[in-house]
């Protein structure tokens, strides 16, 4: 089956649209899916930009939501029809997926990073050329195929256009916070970094009840966003100090928990001095930059942690549904992150993801599509 998609070609290359690419046949466990939509993940741009290298040619994209056209032989959960976000992919076999833990698959690399599918296939050519996937999903097309571990199923009157960012972005802010670190109602937390995966930390920090929830960044209209969405507070750390205006807000003690989104080492610092005795630090940058986590003495003595989260820990199929539902009731307002482009304006919606432009770029795949349909 011929279908479009954005393809780069090599290190650094733009995007290029190409309408002669070839889409692997439907497997025994797969979902043909037609592409509504799609978010536009900084985790694209790192290894478009050769950060974070699979192989080229390839195909990005993570952060799909679409139309299920056709089923493999061995699907049972899912039919034509049906409206789905899809998300990595895990092996649900593992003794890390059996114990809740998909994020962490013993298969997780092999299966969403290797740029083939689970059983060792292309997902898709161009002529005789091989063209690596992203996530076993490769959203940057009209068409893809999906093995149905990446699908989550939402209802109908769900937005297809907004809701593919909640696949990567949105459940890896808000799930470092749901699941990872898991702050007490009455608890504090300071995010560093206010793009779309930051605001989720923020926002699934004010649904725990955190008294203070502080954003972090440079850039003022983000921090503007930011006290919209339910920040206490906000700091441009281009003006002032960020840990001494953190400590000054919490009676000289510092956060309980903080958030680094940005992987810069000199943030990260921030985000760790931050704390206060027995706090906890979790990174989720994806970045090449080495982590500085200062002194022994300082984590030791105050008892601090800094972890590593991968995907917030989330199980998609419990947590995407979850994050609906708090959208539904007004608590977490992630598509005021969002902007629409066409998908042939793929480039220029790119360029202002990096420039800070805009927070969340969507893709509108098809622009026929009506929500409810």
């Amino acid at each position: 089956m011929k279908i479009k998609a954005a393809v780069v070609e090599k290190e650094n290359g733009p995007f290029v649209i190409k309408d002669d690419v070839e889409l692997h046949d439907l497997g025994p466990t797969d979902l043909q899916v037609h592409m509504v939509a799609s978010g536009i993940c900084h985790s694209d741009e790192a290894i478009r930009d050769g950060d974070a290298v699979i192989a080229y040619p390839i195909i990005l994209g993570h952060e799909g939501a679409g139309i299920v056209e056709k089923v493999g032989a061995n699907v049972t959960d899912f039919k034509p029809g049906d409206h789905i976000i899809m998300s990595y992919w895990s092996d649900g076999k593992c003794d890390k997926c059996l114990s809740g833990k998909p994020s962490q698959c013993r298969n997780f690399a092999k299966g969403s990073m290797s740029g083939v599918r689970p059983d060792g296939d292309y997902e898709f050519k161009e002529g005789s050329t091989n063209i690596a996937n992203m996530f076993n999903q490769s959203s940057f097309t009209t068409t893809t195929v999906v093995s149905e571990r990446n699908a989550i199923k939402v209802d109908k009157d769900v937005d297809l256009r907004k809701v593919g960012p909640l696949g990567c972005g949105y459940v890896t802010g808000s799930g470092t916070v749901f699941n990872n670190l898991q702050p007490k109602p009455g608890e504090t937390i300071a995010v560093f970094g206010t793009g779309a995966v930051g605001l989720a930390a923020m926002m699934a920090g004010r649904i725990s009840g955190c008294t203070k929830v502080i954003a972090v960044d440079i850039v003022p209209s983000r921090l503007e966003l930011a006290k919209e969405l339910g920040a206490t507070a906000t700091i441009n750390s281009k003006e002032e100090d960020p840990v001494e205006k953190i400590k000054s807000l919490t009676n000289g003690y510092g956060v309980d928990y903080t958030v680094d989104t940005t992987g810069i080492p000199a943030v990260t610092r921030q985000a760790i001095d931050a704390l206060a005795q027995g706090g906890t630090c979790a990174g989720i940058a994806v970045t090449p930059h080495t982590v500085d986590v200062g002194q022994w003495n300082d984590l030791s003595a105050n008892d601090k942690s800094f972890v590593g989260v991968l995907m917030g820990d989330s199980v998609p199929q419990i947590d995407i549904p979850r994050l609906i539902e708090f959208y539904k009731l007004g608590m977490f307002d992630f598509d005021k992150t969002e902007k629409f482009y066409d998908f042939e304006d793929i480039n220029q919606a790119n360029a202002d993801s990096i420039s800070g432009k805009t927070i969340k770029p969507v893709l509108i795949i098809d622009k026929d599509y009506k929500p409810g349909d």
